[in-house]
């Protein structure tokens, strides 16, 4: 089995581990009490893992301010509404609804990018919908303002991979998480202040674990970029799936019906195909399959 998939797996299994902690914290904390703590603890790993090369005290200088502010905002909302998203709703639900990231690209594609989109890719678009639905019933469900923030985060993931040139290998990295960790700290801390109150022991903790999930995560997913090929990488974002279904189960008594399972597995089917056969173009825009776009 290739490294750049097994550090996928790493990532994506990271990157589960903390979402299922902000599950942990329901209705405890404010959201933005959450997310500032949270990328806190993250900026502190982040911190010493910069490359050799760069320096923070120059993370301000960039080659593509646009892009790299851009990012920044697209992933504070995303932040805020995925944390909002996993303390309101199923782990599956949240995950089958974020999963719709690939094929919102497809659309966003035919309409910003006039891109002439297929019959294999429309397919896709169809089957994921139809997956989603099978998975959260709308009518024999009540829908939540949750799920309205978990597609937020699938359509700020895919307005981010379409508008945004890609900048890896063309900014530095501490340009893109520094002004990331500024953007999510100061309007977290802003926004978390009239709700604001003090953190339990076990909430410090929980907060601290997010941040070391998130982090690690960050660089295990920038690592396997670098050494393997996205067609490799991109399978492992769906053993998040697994992660949900396992951790839902287990910690939180989420057990999905056959009708969801059989969603999940149509959503997962139809993300993979649309990772295979999407290739936008926009300048040097490139399809990213695996995009994390939270911090």
């Amino acid at each position: 089995m290739q490294k750049g998939f097994l550090l996928g797996l790493l990532a994506y299994a990271s990157f589960s581990w903390g979402d299922a902690t902000i599950k942990s914290l329901g209705h405890q904390v404010s959201v933005f009490e959450i997310g500032f703590f949270s990328i806190l603890s993250s900026a502190a790993i982040i911190f010493f893992t910069k490359p050799r090369e760069e320096r923070w005290r120059e993370f301000w200088r960039m080659s593509r301010p646009f892009a790299v502010h851009g990012r920044a905002v697209s992933g504070l909302l995303a932040g805020i509404l995925g944390i909002y998203a996993f303390t309101t709703l199923p782990l599956a639900e949240a995950y089958a609804l974020i999963f719709l990231s690939p094929l919102f690209v497809t659309i966003l594609s035919a309409v910003v990018l006039k891109e002439d989109i297929g019959l294999w890719r429309w397919s896709a678009v169809f089957a994921g919908i139809v997956g989603v639905f099978l998975v959260v019933r709308p009518g024999f469900k009540a829908l939540e303002l949750g799920h309205l923030a978990a597609v937020g985060v699938a359509l700020l993931a895919a307005m981010t991979i379409v508008i945004l040139r890609s900048l890896a290998g063309r900014e530095k990295r501490t340009s893109i998480m520094g002004v990331l960790l500024v953007y999510g700290l100061t309007f977290n801390g802003i926004l978390a202040i009239p709700h604001f109150h003090v953190p339990t022991l076990h909430q410090v903790g929980a907060f601290i674990i997010i941040g070391i999930c998130t982090a690690v995560g960050q660089i295990t997913l920038l690592t396997a970029t670098k050494i393997a090929p996205a067609s490799q990488i991109a399978p492992s974002h769906y053993s998040q799936i697994l992660w949900a279904v396992g951790i839902g189960a287990f910690f939180f008594a989420e057990y999905p019906d056959t009708l969801a399972v059989f969603g999940l597995i149509v959503i997962a089917s139809a993300g993979l195909l649309t990772m295979m056969r999407e290739k936008i173009r926009l300048g040097t825009v490139r399809w990213n399959p695996f995009f994390r776009n939270r911090l």
